[in-house]
């Protein structure tokens, strides 16, 4: 691996606002502690959570650096005390509640999977906080169960993506949303069942539709506002939603008697502050149940665009702009 540098890039945002406020700066690199690696950087995968980090909203959980960036894939540069899953040299990819956005970061081994063979670095470096986000919020947390019927809003973002790809390996019908012609063949393409162009169609009649009127058993929603009350209305008897964010808003005005008469579940969970246990309790999930999966190449991160390490703020105006099908990542 060569010797450490004691310096290295990385990226922090000066200020709030749009990818202007982006800065390459000099840090320290990082010294791993109890059951920590420190990993070389080869690939840092950029999310939403990024960018609204960048516009102030998102402040780093208490512990973790400024430094963006909450997905990396790379070789592993040193090991701290009692850190023993992975050995010097070897190819990882892992979950991080910040830091990634350098040419090091610190994680605990817990929380790092190994790169199944025939993926890329970049490759390897879209996948964490997606399919950490899809796993515990799909099937955990929203219960989805093979001959069942998943929508997902945003179906063209990294999360949809995924979660499109996850849900027909586990024996889901998928309805997805997404904004385009363009972007609905591309959801179709991925094995979407049904695509619904939100902006000329109604989700709640297209997605009744295509469930012959009993509506859908799980929704993936990251739009929030007045879907809200949509969701509920396309929901199934005993239907699950799951929210995870609200790109819209977090309020709305919502009639919860539709929770009570089809006895819906609304829950909804945050990634990045849990803890480093709970983490690792999603990541051995994933080892078992969907790396497998990665390995036969049955489904693959979906990816739109790489930047080089210099060009973070293009990058990120990339993912303002909207137009991006799948995972935006920085190589270093």
């Amino acid at each position: 691996m060569g010797q450490i540098p004691e310096m290295m890039r990385a990226v922090i945002a000066e200020g709030s606002g749009g990818p202007e406020v982006l800065k390459v700066v000099q840090r320290p690199v990082p010294k791993p502690k109890e059951g920590e690696i420190l990993v070389r950087v080869k690939a840092a995968g950029v999310n939403r959570p990024d960018v609204i980090q960048r516009q102030g909203g998102y402040p780093p959980p208490p512990g973790a650096p400024d430094i963006l960036g909450l997905e990396i894939a790379g070789e592993v540069a040193a090991t701290g005390p009692n850190a023993a899953r992975f050995s010097v040299g070897e190819p990882v990819m892992a979950l991080v509640p910040g830091g990634g956005y350098a040419d090091y970061a610190v994680v605990h081994e817990s929380n790092v999977l190994p790169i199944p063979p025939g993926l890329s670095f970049e490759e390897a470096g879209a996948i964490p906080e997606t399919f950490f986000t899809v796993w515990t919020n799909v099937f955990d947390r929203g219960r989805l169960r093979s001959g069942e019927t998943l929508l997902v809003h945003g179906g063209t973002s990294g999360i949809g993506t995924t979660a499109i790809q996850l849900a027909k390996a586990f024996g889901a019908t998928v309805i997805a949303t997404a904004g385009s012609r363009d972007k609905c063949d591309a959801c179709l393409r991925l094995g979407a069942d049904v695509a619904i162009n939100y902006r000329n169609q109604d989700f709640v009649t297209a997605a009744k539709e295509a469930t012959g009127g009993r509506g859908v058993d799980v929704i993936l929603d990251m739009v929030g506002g007045d879907y809200i009350s949509r969701n509920y209305e396309a929901a199934a008897q005993d239907g699950r939603i799951v929210q995870i964010a609200f790109l819209q808003g977090p309020k709305a005005e919502v009639d919860f008697r539709r929770l009570m008469v089809k006895r819906l579940t609304h829950t909804g969970s945050t990634l990045r502050p849990r803890s480093p246990a709970e983490k690792a309790d999603i990541a051995e999930a994933l080892e078992e149940k969907v790396w497998p999966l990665l390995a036969q190449g049955r489904c693959r991160p979906v990816m739109d665009s790489t930047f080089a390490f210099e060009d973070v703020a293009k990058a990120h105006g990339r993912m303002d702009g909207g137009e991006h099908i799948g995972k935006i990542v920085l190589t270093l």
